[in-house]
């Protein structure tokens, strides 16, 4: 599964030097606005131990983690939504991805210029969600004014639900609020995919703090931003972007001695891959063997033919059954043959759901 999170934020907060460390490349993090015009695409590997013990376990020739995609778009500013500062396109890249990651800056340096004039990360967050709510109400308007009319005429059912919801979703807009704050039916959310609108994708905060601030954990910045993001059941990341784009650049044993020496237990990038990853509802599965150890992303609630399918569509067409063992039981247990003489290889069939840590063995035959 290709899974895109979207960095953004407004100009010098620090977008550019979080890319940097996510995908250890050194793209352009100058002093002024719009440093960044294209989007970078970046892709990062998911942390997992338990890769790194079915690795230990088989010895195999190939390794696979699981990824994820990170695309830096360039600095949003007031009045994005109507093609100021190339709002149109950085617009247009927010809605090819999946969540968006929006980096605040919270803390104060004279040195770096804040095109606001001063740290406020309320007021920063507000900026950028007013041009996303803007985007999304003139999509709105504008399919409203073209269907009223036929959905009253024709009373055609699918019409007068797509009324209905794009009014409700006017409504919360209008108020100032995302589309990501509002519970629809199923039905409703089938309809809402086909617009792509860019407040009802998930979200989280980077919290873009010191040094000293991240070493702590929190300053008042960051406590600020974590009150407001409850208001939309948001989760807020507090790292150190700085920080985290020199970690980037040692190895193993040295990134630990230095978050060590910083007194800062995980690195801030691990945390938000995994609540990028949680916030969107994925879990992990995996294939493994001697000749490939490989973490497959699904989505929770997906059956076993489906995740087959991930792998290859021949898979889920001519699916039998599948071998599943947790991993769980096999780091217990310490080898397959274990698992199988204890009873705990399992053979399920189309309707079961996986379960994250899964490791499977796909029957098929097309």
């Amino acid at each position: 599964m290709s899974l895109k999170a979207g960095i953004v934020g407004l100009p010098n907060v620090g977008k550019s030097t979080l890319f940097n460390a996510i995908t250890k490349k050194h793209i352009l993090a100058a002093n002024y606005p719009f440093a960044t015009i294209e989007p970078n695409v970046g892709v990062v590997t998911v942390p997992d131990t338990r890769l790194d013990f079915l690795v230990s376990l088989y010895n195999p020739k190939s390794i696979v983690p699981t990824t994820f995609e990170f695309i830096d778009i360039a600095g949003l500013v007031s009045g994005a939504s109507k093609g100021e500062g190339l709002g149109n396109k950085f617009l247009s890249h927010i809605r090819e991805v999946d969540a968006i990651v929006e980096v605040v800056r919270a803390f104060d340096d004279e040195n770096i210029t804040h095109v606001e004039g001063k740290t406020d990360p309320i007021r920063d967050v507000e900026i950028i969600n007013t041009e996303l709510i803007l985007a999304d109400l003139e999509t709105v308007t504008n399919r409203l004014g073209k269907i009223v009319k036929k959905a009253e005429t024709t009373k055609d059912k699918l019409a007068l639900l797509e009324v209905s919801l794009l009014n409700k979703i006017k409504s919360t807009l209008e108020s100032e609020k995302p589309i990501r704050t509002l519970e629809f039916s199923e039905e409703e959310q089938e309809m809402l995919k086909t617009y792509n609108f860019l407040t009802a994708k998930k979200i989280i905060y980077v919290a873009n703090v010191d040094e000293v601030s991240a070493s702590v954990g929190d300053n008042e910045y960051s406590k600020t931003l974590k009150e407001y993001a409850k208001c939309e059941d948001a989760g807020v990341v507090v790292m150190c972007a700085k920080l985290e784009s020199e970690l980037a650049d040692l190895d193993s044993l040295e990134k630990e001695q230095f978050l060590k020496d910083v007194g800062i237990t995980n690195s801030g990038l691990d945390k938000l891959i995994f609540q990028t990853y949680n916030l969107l509802g994925l879990a992990t599965f995996f294939t493994s063997g001697s000749d490939e150890c490989r973490a497959w992303t699904f989505k929770k609630g997906m059956k076993a033919p489906e995740c087959a399918g991930i792998i290859h569509s021949d898979f889920e067409k001519g699916f039998i059954k599948a071998e599943v063992m947790s991993f769980n039981d096999l780091e217990e247990l310490g080898n397959e043959l274990k698992v199988k003489e204890s009873g705990k290889l399992r053979l399920e069939g189309k309707e079961y759901l996986m379960q994250d840590g899964d490791i499977c063995y796909f029957r098929f035959n097309v």
